[in-house]
């Protein structure tokens, strides 16, 4: 007697945009920073973000986290379409659903690391849920530096504070536009190990543009950009794989 195989489930997406453009300019100045792009990014799934310079990586990051307006197209973060959302609706949702992290540690130096991670909650007036903060803490080994200000810690350290600042109001997704890029490659490979367990142990989504191939190898998904547009993904990635595919772009971001 056979049995049919049951199809995998649906996956649910934290993020999505479908036939996303951004232009700059009109008539002959006119730059398409990204052309009809539709792609989504599972819950608990880390994706890297790579592609030439100028190829939009940024720009897709930007747009879909909200941080930037776009041409056409549509955004979801959620089920929450963000082209309707007026600024106020827009920055109540970039505040209680998406952290980022980014290249610069954005850490005030008058707070400590404490008072930094619950800065976004402490301004929305929202207590943390103390069970998930203490495990955030714990991931990221803070707990002895917690007392410290910016001044008195290391980059990487200061860079896990700020990717604890993400993680602790529990956002539906994590953005990270080079999240590595000031950290020498010992505090790089910490960090990026806490964002990939972030995902696998808090079913945390994250989403980092990255020109490094190592960072890349991190994550679960690569999605590859050139001219403003998908042009390939690869699954479980290696360092080799990513810098494999990246040198069949040519200088000018195509593929060959």
């Amino acid at each position: 007697m056979s049995t049919a195989r049951l199809a995998d489930p649906p996956r649910t997406m934290a993020a999505s945009a479908t036939e996303l453009s951004k232009t700059y300019g009109q008539g002959e100045t006119q730059v398409v920073a990204l052309d009809r792009v539709s792609v989504g990014f599972p819950r608990a799934e880390f994706t890297a973000i790579m592609g030439p310079s100028g190829s939009g990586k940024s720009t897709l990051m930007h747009c879909v986290a909200g941080l930037d307006t776009f041409s056409s197209g549509s955004v979801r973060i959620g089920e929450t379409e963000l082209g309707p959302l007026k600024d106020k609706q827009l920055t109540k949702l970039r505040r209680d659903k998406v952290g980022f992290i980014f290249q610069a540690f954005n850490l005030l130096p008058t707070l400590n690391a404490l008072e930094n991670i619950t800065l976004p909650m402490d301004i929305a007036g929202r207590k943390p849920d103390k069970e998930w903060l203490d495990s955030v803490i714990g991931m990221l080994g803070l707990g002895g530096r917690l007392k410290h200000r910016p001044n008195q810690l290391s980059g990487g350290q200061q860079q896990r504070v700020a990717v604890a600042r993400a993680l602790a109001a529990r956002p539906e997704i994590i953005f990270g536009d080079e999240p590595t890029g000031n950290l020498d490659s010992r505090s790089g490979a910490e960090v990026l190990g806490f964002l990939r367990n972030s995902v696998r142990e808090l079913g945390q989504t994250v989403v980092m543009v990255t020109h490094d191939p190592v960072a890349a190898a991190y994550a679960d998904r690569v999605v590859f950009l050139a001219d403003g547009r998908i042009v390939d993904e690869v699954y479980g990635p290696t360092a080799d794989s990513v810098l494999d595919r990246m040198k069949r772009f040519d200088a000018k971001g195509r593929t060959s």
